[in-house]
């Protein structure tokens, strides 16, 4: 076989057994992995401590609003934490939506390039906030309007439920659902932001030139691309609310009771009570804490990965248009 370059005969060379491709590689695999292990590591865990608690517990763990894991004979239940939970986090997602969706469309479509990069600088600086600095500003600061809009609901829509009650209010379902939403508006915003900015120019320039105003380009065009993109930000924003600790253990009423009342005091949540108890827990109590920690663990496991199914299938439905 001649030697000739221009000749075009030859063999290709053969990729080196072992190089800086194959070491790379290999590291990405390991760290894939480690981090399977490490999630099968704390789920082991959690299982191996809360074991013992569940079997001394004379109520049923899934049913049982109580909770007195510390008494004899030890009675405590994660109903009414997990409905604290799940209240607070739809509370947190119906506020912070809409006012996300708004603020990514503005940046990315509406906004000049000096206005947009500014704007979502402060509003990533949120997410950099630590969760503690929230939960004192709710507690000292915030309270007061949510104090003086819960009288108003009260006085003027206490036939709803949701806005029933004699008082007190406060430290209740709203304040800690408004201050989630707080909380979860960067993460939203940021990610919805992004989706929208890839559509592409073709789509927004077509319905352009078919007469549409912006206003109609961002419902034909933008909205239905981005659609899986906003769901999956909306579910990472959602486990972020379900895993809140310090925010709602400074803002909750700690009482455990299944209500649809949101204003009034009242209301705790898994990971609030895990904070607030673990201190003076005894050992079924640290064991029963865990196994609602377990309870928040697969919670929070099933949302996010809910949520990178939806990204997964949005990528593979951009390569498919693509």
């Amino acid at each position: 076989m001649s030697s000739d370059p221009r000749s075009g005969g030859d063999a290709l060379p053969r990729r080196k057994g072992f190089g800086a491709e194959s070491v790379f590689r290999t590291g990405t695999f390991a760290a894939g992995a480690m981090v399977l292990v490490i999630i099968v590591a704390i789920t082991a865990f959690l299982v191996a401590e809360a074991v013992p608690a569940l079997q001394a517990d004379d109520a049923n763990f899934l049913t049982e609003t109580e909770w007195f894991p510390n008494q004899t004979p030890p009675e405590f239940g994660i109903a009414a934490l997990a409905w604290g939970t799940l209240v607070t986090s739809v509370i947190a997602l119906v506020v912070a939506v809409p006012v996300a969706l708004g603020i990514a469309l503005y940046l990315s479509h509406y906004a000049p390039r000096r206005i947009a990069t500014t704007f979502g600088f402060v509003i990533d600086l949120l997410a950099a906030v630590p969760s503690v600095v929230f939960g004192l500003w709710g507690f000292t600061v915030f309270i007061e309007p949510v104090r003086s809009f819960s009288v108003w609901l009260n006085k003027y829509f206490g036939w709803i439920p949701l806005f029933g009650g004699d008082g007190p209010f406060g430290r209740s379902f709203m304040l800690g659902g408004l201050v989630l939403a707080i909380m979860v508006l960067p993460i939203i915003t940021a990610l919805s932001r992004e989706v929208f900015r890839q559509t592409p120019t073709a789509n927004e320039e077509a319905a352009l030139s078919l007469g549409a105003t912006r206003w109609e380009m961002i419902r034909t065009a933008v909205l239905p691309y981005g659609r899986p993109g906003v769901i999956a930000s909306v579910m990472l924003g959602l486990g972020r609310a379900l895993g809140e600790t310090i925010a709602l253990a400074l803002t909750l009423g700690f009482i455990n009771e299944i209500t649809v009342n949101i204003i009034q005091n009242g209301g705790n949540s898994i990971a609030a009570n895990i904070a607030n108890g673990f201190g003076e827990a005894g050992e079924i109590g640290r064991g029963a804490l865990i196994a609602s920690g377990l309870v928040l663990f697969a919670i929070t496991l099933v949302v996010n990965m809910a949520a990178r199914a939806i990204i997964y299938r949005r990528r593979e439905f951009t390569e498919s248009a693509a």
